[in-house]
């Protein structure tokens, strides 16, 4: 077959870099990293000729090798210094040591890769020295880089298109000999792999076809082999980036009988000899070629047959490790399974367009919940070792995983997993709804659980854990948002949405704490499910009660004997309560009475003190929005719960005031309890005279105070100012029946402030007053405030024996004169 078409000059080099491996090739084993000086390579290449000269190889000639090797991209090796490398090869009369073996015939391997047509003549003698050298050292010396090279340069030998065809089939004979009698020597050394691999890409596509099975043989099977070498994720990458090599050239070069031989033999007949994750990643290496070539033609036959059975060999893999492990919740649970997930999960992310089938959609979400974010194992062990044992969990474990492919792939395979779903059964799709849902869940209750263990004691393993779990976020929300468009539609009945809905709800809640960032798919996905949820009771009572309870949110017994235990620094717990506080308003329209009552109110009382301002002015919001619901509704258990719940509102709010209260919270509150209660309720009353008591406290001593602190009445520097201005501008709020003692109460305050404060108030009232359109009760406002003026400016001159006839001045403010209406509008 003629040269590829990518020009991939050296295959293992190539293989290594798709395969997420850093190893470094044979060639690059020196102590020094840099390419060497054309000075440098000139001297190495005389120093060669003059071993050979003289007939004695010496270690300042085995360093020689070395320099040459360390310009590996940039050395050109001619076919008269290919001569002089098979002249040392074959010399009788020089002993090289076992280190100079696969030096040597790495440089053969730089001649026979970058020569464009070497000579057939030197390709025999190549090959011919090349037998002799493997098959005079092997039973000697057992060396893994000789194996490694001599596979790697006899695939290469194999591959050169001018090459002679008897030379070619000695250097595939010997090749699966070695693979077959050898093969064990590679099994402690994977830095070598690539090399291996590579050979037999170059080997398989010679144009010489009768090793063609038996090396495709050799490729998937030698990891199944007792004392073969393991497999690992690094293989089963090459493994997919070797076969779409190879595939693509044959696509490339229409060579239909190889391609027809691959199905057949690999794809279309059960080998037990294959390796089920070898089989996937070669499966879905010739997915990638077919992806990214042009087909049609001559070749559109064997092409879609070729395809057909690829996505099937990887579906049937796949449904082999479902029906042996019996359940969903037992995958991946063993090495070899482990590694299959795994497999199957990258071979689908890399290969492209894959038509979806029920075994693979089931097998990529137990491979991005058990592999991909393997949080469930890393938080059994943590637990483990602290019950009763001092022992750490290794940090390396975690950071390791987090430098896996697998992990920095989880976006792509995400994105599998959600194509999958779209083209899905219902009952698949069922399957792996339940999947994602209960994994939020064992989520938060696992996370909660290390972070008070382990939170300040071992910070990095925790946010390294933290890493792990917001990838999880972002692919919960990616799927939740597919759930979303395929399920929220008019083609699926109402309970089944309303299922869906709270489902992606309740799980939102269980991993907000990982959400970092302002996601659209976030945004998007919580609009569209609340509106399903807002439009029905049901709903909205079945996503209220998946809160969690008061007593779970205030006694975690599980660990009170571990550590101290308070609710406010259990910081996943918040978030998850937050979610609730923040979703909660948009459906408390459709909310009973009672589930509020018995399930929200005592969690929002609870938050209301919590130390964070913004869960604080959640909870706070959650009150508005109760007390300003249900406006069109006539029933009396509705208005005497607001009523009930204002009182405890009030006492809750002001005993946490100044310290631990938000004051905007408090005060929209307020707001919305003077504005939706009844007229006259008595929680309004209640209401009023708490917060006048509350001044009082606060500006106990305000007749000492310095002046100053009222000259920037919206400062906020000044509690007291706070609940001053609040009931002011509950004046204008409160209904007529409440409003005459709201004003007394009001007046009684205004007047034990010093002459300053008095201004400022009586000024701020004035404007307001003045900018009102209130008509029904700017009158009487207006007569309350010009006899209030006329109350402080005699305060000013009298004794502080009137201190004491206050209140009864204040009681007796007369009504508003409706004669006296015009003039005293005209002088504000």
């Amino acid at each position: 077959m003629a040269r590829q078409a990518n020009n991939t000059l050296f295959l293992e080099e190539w293989l290594r870099s798709n395969s997420g491996s850093n190893s470094p090739s044979i060639s690059i084993t020196t102590s020094h990293s840099s390419s060497s000086s054309a000075r440098a390579i000139i001297q190495a290449w005389s120093e060669l000729r003059d071993s050979l000269q003289h007939q004695s190889f010496l270690p300042n000639h085995l360093q020689a090798l070395k320099i040459l090797l360390q310009s590996q991209t940039s050395l050109h090796v001619a076919d008269p210094q290919a001569k002089l490398l098979l002249s040392i090869l074959s010399s009788k009369n020089l002993f090289l040591p076992v280190e100079a073996y696969p030096l040597l015939l790495r440089l053969l391997y730089i001649w026979v890769r970058k020569s464009f047509r070497p000579a057939s003549v030197l390709v025999n003698l190549a090959v011919e020295v090349l037998t002799k050298v493997l098959d005079s050292n092997f039973d000697a010396t057992k060396s893994p880089e000789l194996f490694a090279e001599g596979v790697l340069l006899l695939g290469a030998f194999a591959f050169v298109p001018s090459a002679p065809e008897s030379s070619k089939t000695v250097c595939l004979e010997l090749l699966c000999r070695l693979l077959d009698k050898e093969y064990m020597l590679i099994s402690s050394v994977h830095e070598l792999i690539p090399d291996v691999l590579a050979g037999i890409g170059y080997a398989l596509c010679s144009s010489i076809n009768a090793y063609y099975i038996r090396i495709f043989d050799a490729l998937l099977g030698i990891w199944g082999k007792e004392d073969g070498p393991q497999g690992n994720v690094s293989h089963g990458l090459m493994i997919l980036h070797l076969v779409d090599w190879v595939m693509f050239g044959f696509i490339k070069s229409h060579s239909t009988e190889k391609l027809q031989k691959f199905c057949e033999e690999n794809l279309e007949t059960p080998n037990l000899k294959h390796v089920p994750f070898a089989l996937v990643m070669a499966a879905a290496g010739a997915l990638r070629a077919l992806n990214r070539s042009i087909s049609g033609g001559r070749d559109l036959q064997i092409l879609s047959r070729l395809r057909s059975s690829a996505e099937s060999r990887i579906e049937s893999v796949a449904q082999d490790l479902i029906t042996r492990t019996g359940s969903f919740s037992n995958i991946g649970n063993d090495c070899k399974t482990s590694l299959l997930l795994q497999c199957i999960s990258l071979a689908l992310a890399r290969c492209g367009a894959v038509s979806s089938r029920a075994p693979l959609l089931i097998s990529l979400a137990s491979a991005l919940l058990m592999e991909i974010f393997p949080l469930q194992h890393l938080y059994t062990r943590i637990l483990e070792l602290r019950q009763g044992s001092s022992s750490k969990m290794n940090l390396g474990e975690v950071k390791e995983h987090l430098n896996s492919v697998p992990f920095k792939e989880a976006g792509a395979i995400s994105g599998v997993f959600c194509n999958q779903y779209v083209s899905i059964d219902e009952e698949n799709r069922a399957i792996v709804e339940n999947m994602i849902w209960r994994f939020c869940q064992d989520l938060y209750l696992g996370h909660r659980r290390v972070a008070l263990l382990i939170g300040g004691k071992e910070d990095e393993l925790l946010r390294d854990i933290e890493k792990i779990a917001e990838s999880a976020f972002l692919m919960v929300v990616v799927f939740a948002l597919t759930v979303t468009k395929q399920k929220i539609n008019p083609n699926f009945s109402i309970e089944a949405q309303i299922e869906t809905s709270v489902s992606i709800l309740v799980s939102f809640s269980c991993v907000e704490y990982f959400r970092r960032m302002r996601l659209p798919e976030y945004i998007e996905t919580i609009r569209c499910v609340v509106v399903s949820v807002q439009e029905n009771e049901t709903a909205c009572k079945s996503f209220v009660e998946s809160m969690p309870s008061y007593a779970d949110l205030t006694n975690f017994q599980e660990f009170l004997k571990k550590v101290e235990y308070k609710w406010f620094d259990d910081e996943v717990q918040t978030a998850r309560i937050l979610f609730y506080l923040r979703v909660i308003p948009t459906c408390i329209e459709r909310l009973p009475g009672p589930v509020f009552s018995r399930v929200v109110a005592p969690t929002m009382f609870l938050y209301m003190g919590h130390p964070i301002g913004k869960v604080a002015r959640a909870s706070h919001s959650i009150f508005v929005a109760f007390v300003s619901s249900g406006k069109d509704s006539n029933g009396n258990e509705r208005a005497l719960l607001k009523e009930q719940l204002s009182f405890y509102y009030m006492q809750r709010s002001l005993e946490g005031y100044p310290g631990i209260t938000a004051f905007d919270g408090m005060a929209s509150g307020v707001a919305a309890l003077v504005r939706n209660l009844p007229a006259g309720s008595p929680a309004t009353f209640y209401c009023i005279h708490n917060l006048v008591e509350k001044v009082n406290i606060l500006c106990s001593d305000v007749s000492t105070q310095d002046a100053d602190t009222w000259k920037d009445p919206l400062g906020d520097s000044e509690p007291c100012k706070k609940i001053m201005e609040l009931l002011l501008r509950l004046i204008f709020l409160v209904d007529i029946q409440v409003l005459p003692n709201l004003m007394k109460l009001s007046a009684q305050l205004i007047i034990q402030l010093p002459k300053d404060g008095q201004n400022v108030v009586l000024n701020d009232l004035y404007n307001q007053v003045a900018e009102s359109d209130d008509v029904t009760r700017k009158p009487t406002l207006v007569s309350w405030l010009q006899s209030l003026s006329y109350l402080c400016s005699q305060a000013t001159s009298r004794s502080t024996s009137f201190e004491g006839n206050k209140s009864e001045e204040i009681s007796a403010l007369p009504l508003p004169n409706p004669s006296k209406w015009d003039r005293i509008k005209a002088c504000l």
